[in-house]
């Protein structure tokens, strides 16, 4: 072969090499910019009947981190750094998937139709009477049998400068644990890079029904479980609380917090009266209470040790308070089952169903009318 035209094939020949790997640097590059500008990323961690159980994990530079599950819209992370800027999680979490297709302690779901107890299950909607499932003994509780954080949501992502959107949508069929009406469902997490997120609950029905959701995320600012939350500080707005019966249901009754265990109306340590000799307290083993929240309607909690702290405001006109008062049999992401009272959960809702259905009234969605609700969560160090 001419040697001119042996070179010439050579040149050609690199110059198609030369091509290739153009376009697989830019190709390279393209994929590295879009990963590090993407904020939210999916993963299956597991299976639900036929279905995969999807974590959605949105991160952002200064290490803010969410991250929720389509299971239940369960909130399985809440990362942020302390006065070090150590970053920990600041939620209880189970360490094995598959205990949230269970979730016995609801960890961090959403949970509906109803929040909290409803009194032997039974309500009157426009002069009917319905028995809904009865499942915490002669109660409703929490949505029933299968509330709202056993069901696999839909899950559309919109990702912004600053923010992430994560809109979960689901239908709740007519008769669906004995509650009437087909209610479409909607719940939007705005989670923003300056450590703030913010839950919308909206929920429209073509019958009237009953609609009270909130969510259950135990927090515990310490990070990673390490303390008590009888050694946070609460402080929360409000001027009395609903008594409650010995089957934890509402009496109708409102009890005025004035020189109680339960008066945070300024910052107070936890644990200084979660054992107090009061009748209310010994009921639920500590907190777990209804408070009808004042005008702000503001809730703060404090870790004095690492310096976190949790704002919370919200449109509901209640929160129950629940301090985590009984053992727990669920290993955590620690490696450990979790002590008692190492977590708290702040359920902003109506106030729940009690005897003689006091507060129905609240929960009423009217046929075609819009439910929201709205809370939102800003985290912060203390100086």
């Amino acid at each position: 072969m001419n040697l001119i035209i042996y070179l010439e094939m050579i040149m050609k020949l690199q110059e198609k090499l030369d091509t290739l790997v153009d376009k697989y640097l830019y190709s390279f590059e393209i994929f590295a910019r879009k990963e590090k500008l993407m904020k939210c990323k999916k993963s299956t961690v597991g299976r639900l009947n036929n279905e995969e159980i999807v974590a959605y994990n949105v991160k952002f530079e200064n290490g803010f981190e969410v991250e929720i599950l389509n299971l239940g819209g369960v909130i399985t992370k809440i990362i942020t750094p302390n006065k070090d800027n150590n970053l920990e999680n600041i939620v209880l979490a189970y360490e094995d998937i598959n205990d949230y297709i269970e979730n016995p302690y609801y960890y961090g779901a959403i949970i509906g139709r109803t929040a909290g107890r409803i009194n032997e299950g039974k309500i009157v909607i426009d002069d009917k009477e319905y028995a809904l499932n009865k499942n915490y003994g002669v109660h409703q509780g929490h949505g029933g049998n299968q509330g709202f954080n056993h069901r696999i949501w839909q899950v559309e992502v919109e990702e912004n400068k600053n923010y992430v959107t994560l809109n979960l949508s689901t239908l709740s069929k007519d008769m669906e644990e004995n509650y009437p009406g087909n209610l479409n469902i909607n719940v939007i997490f705005n989670i923003y890079e300056n450590y703030k997120i913010e839950e919308i609950y909206k929920a429209k029905s073509d019958k009237t029904t009953l609609v009270n959701m909130t969510n259950h995320t135990y927090f515990n600012l310490s990070g990673n479980i390490k303390e008590p939350v009888t050694d946070s500080y609460l402080k929360l707005g409000s001027d009395c609380i609903l008594e409650l019966n010995e089957t934890y249901v509402p009496t109708g009754k409102k009890i005025d917090v004035t020189k109680t265990p339960f008066d945070f109306r300024k910052l107070k340590l936890i644990g200084r009266d979660i054992d107090a000799n009061h009748e209310q307290i010994k009921i639920g083993n500590g907190y777990d209470h209804a408070f009808l929240l004042n005008n702000d309607k503001k809730i703060y909690l404090e870790d004095k040790k690492s310096k976190r702290n949790m704002t919370i405001e919200t449109n509901q006109d209640c929160v129950v308070v629940y301090t985590m008062n009984w053992e727990h049999e669920k290993m955590t992401y620690t490696g450990e089952v979790p002590p008692i009272r190492h977590g708290i959960c702040f359920e902003t809702q109506h106030p729940p169903i009690g005897e003689n259905m006091c507060f129905i009234k609240e929960s009423l969605l009217n046929k075609d009318e819009e439910y929201m609700q709205k809370t939102v969560y800003k985290f912060s160090t203390s100086k």
